[in-house]
Formats: C-alpha cells, sequence, structure tokens
C-alpha cells in the first residue's frame, strides 16, 4: 500500500517508520527536513511538497496539529487531487469532532474516502507500534485503512460510522487524562508544601486506591525538575481545548475538565508550556507561593 505521510513530528516520524518496518511505501512531507531525513533513513522517501506525498498514494495519513492545518495541507493547493483515485484520508490528530465532520464532507464530496481516527499512546505507544486507534468511518474506509492501523496500534476500535465519532471518543479520553493528571499534580503540590517526604507520600498513593495511570506515568516527572519531555504542557492545553469546545456545543456540564484546563492554562501563562506536561504542577506551586 502506498501511502502518504504528512507530520512527521514526535508522533508522526516513529508512527511512519512502522509502517516501513511493516513492508509499507511511505512518502512523508514535514516542514523539517531533518524529519524527512530520518524517514530517508529507515528506508522511506522525503517529499518536496504535500502534494508530492500524496502523490499516487492509497492512503494519506495526517498527524499535524490541528484541523485546520490538515484542510490547509490537503486542499490550499488542492494536494488531495492528486491521491490514487479510491484513495482514503486518514486523519490521526486531535481535532474538535465538528471540525472532523466537516473536513470528512469536504473529503468526500473531493471524491475519497475518510477516516477520523485519533490516537491515545503518546510517544512511547507511538515509537512502539502499541497506539490505541479511535477510527470511525464507513466500514469499506475503515476496511481500507486497517493494515495500516494495525502497523501503527496495538487497540483498534470502531467507534462509529460516522467522522467526528472517533475525536469524540478522544475528547473524552482527553478530559479524563487531563482531571487525572490535573489531580495528581495538586496532590503532590499540596503534600510538598506540607513538608512531606515526596518519594515515600508518591509510592502510598501510587499503590494505593488512590492510584491512577496518570498518576503512576507522571508522578515521578512531576517529583523532577527538569524531567524528559514525552508531552508538552501546551500539548495538554490544545487538548483540553478541544474537550472544553466539545463540551460548550453539546451544553454539558463539565466543571473538572474545565478547572483542569485553567491549571494548564495557568502553567502556559507562566512559561512552562514547553516543558513536560507533569509541569502544571508548577501552576500549583506558583498559586501556593503567592499566598505564602
Amino acid at each position: 500500500m502506498k501511502t502518504g505521510f504528512i507530520g512527521l513530528g514526535a508522533m508522526g516520524l516513529p508512527m511512519a517508520k512502522n509502517l516501513l518496518k511493516r513492508g509499507f511505501s511511505v512518502k512523508g512531507f514535514d516542514l523539517r527536513a531533518a524529519a524527512m531525513e530520518e524517514l530517508a533513513r529507515n528506508g522511506g522517501r522525503g517529499a518536496d511538497s504535500v502534494g508530492d506525498a500524496l502523490a499516487d498514494a492509497d492512503l494519506a495519513i495526517l498527524m499535524v496539529v490541528n484541523a485546520g492545518q490538515a484542510e490547509s495541507a490537503l486542499f490550499d493547493a488542492n494536494a488531495i487531487a492528486r491521491l490514487s483515485p479510491g484513495a482514503v484520508v486518514a486523519v490521526m490528530a486531535t481535532c474538535p469532532p465538528a471540525k472532523m465532520a466537516a473536513l470528512a464532507a469536504r473529503v468526500k464530496a473531493a471524491g475519497f474516502g475518510f477516516v477520523d481516527a485519533p490516537v491515545s499512546g503518546g510517544m512511547v505507544g507511538a515509537q512502539a507500534g502499541t497506539l490505541t486507534i479511535m477510527a470511525a468511518g464507513a466500514d469499506d474506509d475503515i476496511e481500507k485503512a486497517q493494515p495500516a492501523f494495525a502497523a501503527m496500534g496495538g487497540k483498534i476500535v470502531h467507534i462509529g460510522a460516522r467522522p467526528g465519532q472517533g475525536s469524540t471518543a478522544k475528547a473524552v479520553n482527553q478530559l479524563l487524562c487531563g482531571v487525572h493528571l490535573a489531580a495528581a499534580a495538586e496532590a503532590l503540590a499540596l503534600a510538598e508544601r506540607l513538608g512531606v517526604n515526596m518519594p515515600e507520600m508518591l509510592d502510598i498513593v501510587s499503590g494505593s486506591s488512590a492510584s491512577s495511570w496518570m498518576l503512576r506515568d507522571r508522578g515521578p516527572r512531576i517529583l523532577q525538575d527538569a524531567p524528559p519531555i514525552t508531552s508538552a504542557v501546551d500539548i495538554f492545553l490544545k487538548d483540553l481545548g478541544i474537550v472544553v469546545e466539545t463540551g460548550d456545543g453539546a451544553a454539558a456540564e463539565i466543571p473538572l475538565a474545565r478547572a483542569a484546563f485553567a491549571k494548564f492554562a495557568a502553567a502556559s501563562a507562566a512559561g512552562f508550556g514547553a516543558l513536560d506536561d507533569s509541569q502544571v504542577v508548577r501552576a500549583y506551586r506558583n498559586a501556593g507561593a503567592e499566598t505564602s
């Protein structure tokens, strides 16, 4: 299967590499030449443009920042017209459900299939090929994309027939992740302020009924001054912004999501947006310092 891959970032590049490992022909495009060079070193090909990457491709995978970038990539220079007849477009970025539904309608009007397929699992899952893929679209479109999804993911869920439903599932997932992470940071910031032994405090809560996956994964990094970056504060801020937008569109009560969003926004505004998302804890430390 000839695959055009747009967006070779921290998630996209390892996803593309996993496609190559499984025998896919991959031609990728990214604004960073170094990313395309890395793709080439692993058996893929770098492209001169989005249109070049999509030329004669049976499957287009977009792992870009947002829905606006996906639409721009496909339509600004009519790159989508260079796809092979009957090709499928899979947008795997985290995007608002309504915008995915609108983009799907435009892609289908151009004569191509569309799968709304956001992922969960972060950089670790992207590298290991164990991502959870939440796919929404027509059965035929998902069937065409399924081999590629199997190369990149460990769990593929056909969540619905309508594009936008995959993004809805991702929004619900990110609501829980964001709230869990903000709660973990709040609890550990309180323990720190009260002067308890932090490694032992983390050991207690990680092994008790208070634990969560986010606490066990991010907790050790919350205690570090400069942890390695697996996902940035600003990425989670974007995702929680989508959660809030989705909740508003459904007239839903989401007070915990709004509180978590406010803390990530505060951390970003204080200059910590590029740090690992565990460093949302600094928003609590800053607030505590202001009131002490």
